[in-house]
């Protein structure tokens, strides 16, 4: 009985030492993905852990990109972070000047002896993201762009053809209102719709330094005749209902996807709330042009997030986030989280793939954000920006643009007004990382 009952001992313990030596490696993932785009993150991660046993990606929802990146740095600062953090696009500046926090996803891939090839990945999504040395500082992962999106049944009811010019928005967004519809055009994330992409695709800097890429000693400049004539005559259009100003972010959707709005700008990535919510026939088309700025356009930039991995962890544990990140640049990953959420896929090898699954074709215009950032080779002035302290920027900008269309500012008092308030905080930021 006793030697029964040492046998199983032994055998318990070694079952446990054999199971320890085996355990996977876990690594902590925060993200800002909610909803349905959360469950999406899930199954990659879920998808990724499956198909080997040494990794086990553990995703975590922070809450939105400004909650997400808050809790980042706060849980670096109490040395309980996670491996890789997801951060918008804006917070670029703010990551790259936490000196010692970060580890740049090139240097980590080289570190873990995983392949890495620059020249797989979209040109105009991966120099977002680079050092001026063109070393990559974070992976991309959910890339957008905005677009015109446009209800195709209103459009025809209304008798007129898809824009391709601001004044071409304007008669159509009378002709639509005309037609009994309460509004002709409406957009969100109005910062980096109106300024910061309107600038890009007029090919128009928004601040000086390359639009802060050169240097963190930068100053806006987006209160140029060229973005004041427009805030102008979108502000003008406010009076018969042709434009509607219906908040920030995404807060405008439900106009235009319940039929109240005939035409929309925002993200790409909007695809899959399109698709479960709008009754009609929509469809996307790239940007209008300003044909008092630009004879043609030169390309949009991208908006969205990357994943940035926090430095103070085990090799090992690197070794799992270069495998996952390998996993999730896969073309048939990409295809397919760019099919279910209109995000663009970072490699043009999942670009070519989603044209063979015949995405493209039975799902018109869904290449536009594509087609929009590899117009042309990005310019200082279209590669995008990088600015210190721009989530708080947004803001300003925000609220000065809110005036705008409340009527209590000329579009000229509002974006001097912006400027203003951006370069003092332009300072801040810049005393801070000297």
């Amino acid at each position: 009985m006793k030697y029964s009952t040492l046998t199983a001992t032994f055998a318990a313990s070694a079952i446990a030492m054999s199971t320890a030596a085996f355990a996977e490696v876990e690594v902590q993932w925060w993200h800002a993905m909610g909803g349905a785009n959360g469950e999406r993150v899930d199954k990659i991660a879920g998808d990724f852990n499956a198909s080997q046993s040494e990794y086990k990606i553990m995703p975590v929802y922070k809450g939105n990109y400004t909650e997400t990146m808050t809790a980042a740095i706060a849980s670096f600062r109490a040395k309980q972070h996670p491996h890789i953090v997801q951060v918008f696009e804006v917070g670029t500046a703010t990551m790259m000047s936490a000196k010692g926090a970060i580890y740049p996803m090139e240097q980590l891939m080289k570190d873990a002896g995983e392949p890495f090839d620059k020249s797989d990945y979209l040109p105009a999504v991966i120099s977002y993201y680079q050092t001026p040395e063109g070393e990559l500082l974070s992976m991309p992962f959910n890339s957008s762009t905005p677009v015109l999106w446009y209800n195709a049944d209103a459009l025809k009811a209304a008798g007129v053809d898809v824009p391709e010019t601001w004044e071409d928005v304007k008669s159509v967004s009378k002709a639509l209102v005309g037609n009994g519809m309460k509004c002709g055009l409406s957009f969100g994330w109005q910062s980096w719709v109106m300024i910061e992409n309107f600038s890009a695709w007029h090919d128009i800097e928004m601040g000086t330094k390359e639009n802060g890429f050169a240097g963190f000693d930068t100053e806006f400049t987006f209160n140029n005749d060229h973005v004041v004539a427009r805030m102008d005559d979108i502000a003008s259009m406010s009076a018969d209902g042709s434009f509607v100003y219906a908040g920030r972010r995404g807060d405008s959707l439900p106009s235009f996807t319940n039929g109240e709005c005939g035409m929309w700008i925002n993200s790409s990535a909007y695809y899959g709330s399109m698709t479960s919510q709008a009754k009609f026939d929509f469809a996307q088309t790239m940007l209008p042009l300003d044909t008092n700025v630009a004879s043609a356009p030169q390309n949009s930039i991208i908006g969205g997030a990357t994943l940035w991995a926090l430095a103070g962890h085990e090799d090992e544990e690197y070794k799992g986030v270069a495998k996952f990140m390998t996993y999730l640049s896969s073309p048939e990953v990409q295809a397919w989280w760019h099919q279910e959420t209109g995000y663009v896929p970072i490699t043009t090898a999942a670009y070519e793939l989603s044209k063979e699954q015949g995405f493209y074709e039975t799902n018109p215009g869904t290449d536009t954000a594509i087609q929009q950032l590899s117009l042309n080779t990005p310019t200082p002035n279209s590669r995008g920006v990088r600015f210190g302290n721009f989530v708080q920027v947004r803001d300003v900008i925000n609220e000065e643009m809110e005036a705008i269309w409340a009527g209590s500012k000329t579009a000229q008092e509002g974006l001097d007004e912006a400027v203003s308030r951006g370069n003092e905080l332009l300072r801040k930021f810049e005393r801070s990382v000297k």
